[in-house]
């Protein structure tokens, strides 16, 4: 169902396109000329765009990765808090 909408869309904005281009008031030359500076235009706004997914998706990955080592700091403390806690319980008191 969905592959068939899809289908019909593309064909939708194929024949559009076509008929635009053939009642085009422009001549064959300026209209190759714009749509090669549109299509420059897109995919420089798509560089543009994943670029900054990228830097966005790495500064989130930094930030996690900080969360996660400052939770493995504070579990490692309380290990060692309740290491030396253990200890000192079990370690009889003299001078009594």
């Amino acid at each position: 169902m969905a592959s068939s909408r899809a289908l019909w869309f593309l064909t939708g904005v194929g024949l559009g396109a076509a008929i635009g281009v053939l009642y085009a008031p422009r001549s064959g030359d300026e209209t190759r000329e714009m749509l090669g500076k549109k299509a420059e235009d897109s995919r420089n706004a798509v560089t543009r765009k994943s670029s900054e997914l990228r830097q966005s998706v790495t500064q989130m990955a930094d930030r996690g990765r900080q969360v996660v080592s400052r939770q493995v700091d504070q579990f490692q403390a309380a290990v060692d808090a309740g290491r030396q806690a253990f200890r000192e319980s079990s370690t009889p008191e003299t001078g009594s």
